[in-house]
């Protein structure tokens, strides 16, 4: 079963080559994953973040792009929230960094959304900032009735960004506050596959495309058997009821039948499970279906109206209770 920490540790091993896209990833890590303090009057950047390998990738990218030199620590294991973040990575004196990445408004506050130059670039960097975002605070739910990728999100602003930015890739993401949380949920199975790709999960969407193809088959199989299942509670019940009629319209019309009638009505008594093809075939000479179905409906119509005539129970009343009229 594909998880979220496989999709992960793909994406922490994609590499980027272009500057731009490595600006994109490691600005939406950091404002998903982070956020501003002030330390001793100096603005500290921080980010919680799940792997070593995530840090490691975060590390680099500040180092290169930027020169900056960041700490890493491991923090306390937390028995309240499954699944928490395990590292820290700060940046002491980040106020810089903060403008460069454009995480601080020019009043020396942090933006509530996503800087507008990542959201309003080409798709390799609004790839990018779905990788980082995913990287920072994604998951993944298996495929079946309640699949979904989804990112959880610091601001509304921010997920109506990264709505904007997934609609701009061609893909379909919706904003919902979940309790307490803003998210941004991608639902359905196939646009699914295709974020994954796009961020460059490539052996995670086919592992995805293959487990909701076989669910998919799997599902079909079941709505099958189920339609079948169906069919054959039907039918069988149709030929119980059809021979309760029968029987109660030879007994109302006793001797006085024609021959042709009194032939389907014993045939179909005969063969009680048989469908109306497999009687006809079975009679001397062969009928055709309808044939078989328009002599027992004659039969029938003629004992109701003698058992009207007579004013006792027509053909139905032979019928038990837990089957439907026909």
């Amino acid at each position: 079963m594909l998880s979220t920490l496989e999709v992960k540790s793909e994406l922490v091993r994609f590499p980027v080559q272009r500057t731009g896209e490595r600006i994109a990833e490691v600005a939406t890590i950091l404002r998903l994953a982070g956020g501003l303090h002030t330390i001793s009057g100096r603005i500290a950047l921080e980010a919680e973040l799940h792997t070593p390998q995530i840090v490691q990738r975060v590390r680099k990218d500040l180092a290169e792009l930027y020169g900056v030199r960041s700490e890493a620590k491991q923090l306390p294991p937390s028995s309240t929230r499954p699944g928490a973040p395990q590292f820290l990575v700060r940046v002491i004196d980040g106020e810089t960094l903060a403008r460069q990445l454009g995480l601080l408004d020019p009043r020396r506050r942090q933006i509530r959304g996503l800087p507008n130059r990542l959201t309003t670039g080409a798709q390799p960097e609004l790839a990018a900032v779905w990788r980082g975002a995913f990287l920072a605070r994604g998951g993944l739910t298996a495929p079946g009735r309640s699949a979904s990728l989804e990112i959880v999100c610091p601001s509304n602003e921010v997920a109506m960004a990264l709505v904007g930015a997934a609609s701009r890739i061609g893909i379909d993401a919706k904003s919902r506050e979940i309790r307490g949380q803003n998210k941004v949920l991608i639902r359905d199975g196939e646009a699914i596959g295709e974020m994954l790709g796009a961020m460059g999960a490539e052996q995670a969407r086919a592992s995805w495309d293959e487990l909701r193809r076989a669910r998919e088959t799997r599902a079909t199989a079941n709505r099958l058997v189920n339609f079948d299942d169906a069919n054959l509670r039907r039918s069988a019940q149709a030929s119980v009821a059809a021979c309760a009629r029968v029987e109660r319209a030879l007994e109302i019309l006793g001797d006085d039948i024609p021959d042709h009638l009194k032939y389907a009505g014993k045939l179909r008594l005969a063969h009680r499970e048989a469908s109306l093809d497999d009687l006809g075939a079975r009679a001397e000479p062969v009928l055709t279906k309808d044939a078989i179905a328009g002599r027992i409906r004659r039969l029938l119509a003629m004992a109701d109206k003698e058992a009207s005539t007579r004013g006792i129970p027509g053909t139905e009343a032979s019928l038990p209770d837990e089957l439907d009229r026909i």
